[in-house]
């Protein structure tokens, strides 16, 4: 833990750029950092640009120059559809290479569902309607996603889906001609099957026999939309290492397990067809697009596909947000690391990626963990309301006093004007949108932030907030060092210690409740006067997962998270 380092990057960035770099940090992946730019003479349109060490991507075997290429190359041929991150070019130095993009101004979907909850049936339906658009539209030009899952389902600034990253994306139809895939890819919670199950004789990460990635493809968005449904995955994977899996297989999907029994049966239904374990009986897109349910009639859907109501969807999925202060905090997390295998070379437009050789390993991602320490942390602050300047935790009027001994009385002046921040109601018993910000919306965006609603403000001072936090992350199995933990208070004179600094940060490294990667920072900056924000970075991982790990360092911390009134 400790003052974030005032470097950008390990190396300079090019110079001879098209565009202008504003921000730090937006988003990172195994090989990349991801940055806003703009017109060089104008403040728009804003992009997103991605960067790749070429260095880190390649000199540690994880990527190769023909498989960056052919993410490239794909991304480009796709062209443009409205539920599709819309690449608007890429070039290269000797140290980089860069990929322009579509900026996606809302944030992570997955950010702003409910883990374990999920959110309701118009809700669900209107983004799995997208989600097959952009599928749809993928198949039709030939090109098989095949690492559909959250952490790569995006938002407009309207809240329509964005679907993004194609580095493991592969041509499954070229010039009339059809044919199979054998590169064993993709998340193991929203894998398909026959991918994960295959025969390798050779290889552990190529099978023997083929798959039609497109098929599998309608399997991964079987899951999402599970995971839309209920806010969890039905499984770990697709083996019968998974009790519920195993379970689901047995029982021919009419499984007892309490999530799917969530579901009503026009819902089942669907799910089924898209879950059946032969590829062979699976639905097609087309048995999706006329399923019932799927073309039930939706307030939040515009006959183009778009939101009808962007200020009502948001509305609907922020008031579903909510902290249990009661909830019980599960066993800890393992805090061990389990890299997934990297993707290797291919030839842009003609192969698959074939996976690099050097280790055994089950799958290839383009997001295995980043080595953190190496990451330096630049991460792009979320921009400050103006309700929180000048805000104090101690203004003797009107004052309600706080359970934690050490905290100061938080006025009611304070607690009603951070009442006005819609991140703040999924503390309250019944979360809301104030009022005042429905009557003055008029995008998705007014509603609900892009940067993520993981986070919460508290008025202990940060001497005594930063073991409280140090403790919490020990009891999920994240390890702090005590030193850095306790460094705050080391001195004997807090108040003097905290004038010196304004922010501290935690490294995240742990694996989440599926057994994957999830990698962050947990960033604790004082901001309007006397109150500290602790702020929630995920680097790499499942969004939900990560909003699951929020969610229970808050109810570990709960006796010093401020409930604005």
């Amino acid at each position: 833990m400790g003052a974030a380092p005032p470097g950008s990057q390990a190396l300079p960035l090019p110079t001879n750029l098209p565009f202008r770099i504003i921000s730090k940090t937006i988003g990172q992946g195994a090989y990349a950092s991801i940055r806003k730019a703009c017109p060089p003479n104008a403040p728009k349109p804003v992009i997103a640009v991605k960067f790749i060490s070429k260095e880190h991507a390649f000199k540690q075997g994880r990527l190769t120059p023909k498989q960056l290429a052919m993410e490239i190359t794909l991304h480009k041929y796709l062209g443009k559809h409205q539920n599709i991150i819309h690449c608007v070019g890429s070039g290269e130095d000797a140290v980089w290479t860069w990929i322009a993009m579509e900026l996606a101004e809302g944030g992570d979907l997955f950010d702003k569902i409910e883990a374990d909850e999920g959110v309701g049936e118009d809700v669900a339906h209107f983004y799995f309607t997208q989600l097959i658009g952009a599928v749809s539209y993928m198949h039709s030009k030939g090109v098989a996603h095949r690492d559909i899952k959250p952490e790569n389902v995006l938002l407009s600034a309207e809240g329509d889906l964005k679907l993004a990253d194609f580095g493991l994306a592969a041509l499954f139809h070229r010039n009339g001609q059809a044919r199979l895939c054998n590169t064993v890819c993709g998340s193991p919670p929203y894998i398909a099957p026959e991918i994960i199950s295959g025969r390798r004789s050779r290889r552990l990460d190529v099978l023997d026999a083929g798959y039609a990635a497109n098929i599998s493809d309608i399997w991964s968005c079987g899951v999402v939309l599970f995971v839309l449904l209920v806010g969890n995955t039905p499984w770990d994977e697709p083996t019968r290492c998974s009790d519920e899996f195993r379970e689901y297989v047995d029982t021919g999907g009419r499984t007892t397990d309490e999530l799917w029994r969530k579901l009503p049966a026009d819902i089942l239904s669907l799910l089924r067809g898209m879950l059946k374990l032969d590829p062979a009986t699976r639905f097609s897109l087309d048995e999706i697009r006329t399923h019932p349910w799927f073309t039930r009639r939706n307030p939040y859907l515009s006959p183009a596909g778009t939101s009808a109501n962007p200020v009502g969807l948001a509305t609907q999925m922020l008031s579903s947000l909510r902290i249990d202060f009661g909830a019980e905090v599960a066993a800890a997390q393992q805090a061990s690391a389990s890299a997934q295998s990297p993707p290797g070379e291919a030839d842009a437009m003609d192969l698959e990626p074939v996976p690099d050789t050097s280790r055994p390993h089950l799958l290839s991602s383009t997001q295995p963990e980043t080595p953190l320490p190496d990451a330096t942390f630049d991460w792009e602050r979320p921009p400050r309301l103006a309700l929180y300047d000048g805000l104090s935790a101690s203004q003797p009027v009107a004052s309600v006093s706080h359970p934690h001994s050490h905290i100061a009385p938080v006025s009611q002046e304070t607690l009603d004007r951070l009442s006005d921040d819609p991140c703040l109601s999924q503390f309250t018993p019944q979360p809301g949108v104030p009022l005042s910000l429905t009557q003055a919306a008029r995008h998705f965006a007014d509603i609900v932030p892009a940067h993520s609603l993981a986070r919460f403000l508290s008025p202990l001072p940060l001497r005594l907030l930063l073991p409280l936090l140090a403790e919490a992350l020990h009891r999920l199995g994240v390890p702090v060092p005590a030193s850095a933990a306790a460094s705050a208070s080391a001195s004997g004179d807090g108040d003097a210690e905290d004038a010196e600094w304004q922010e501290r940060w935690i490294r995240v490294k742990t694996v989440d409740g599926r057994k994957q990667g999830l990698n962050g920072h947990v960033v604790v900056e004082r901001v309007g006067g006397e109150l500290v924000e602790v702020r929630f970075v995920k680097a790499s991982g499942d969004p939900l997962e990560w909003r699951r790990f929020f969610k229970k360092v808050v109810v570990l911390c709960r006796d010093v998270v401020l409930v604005p009134g």
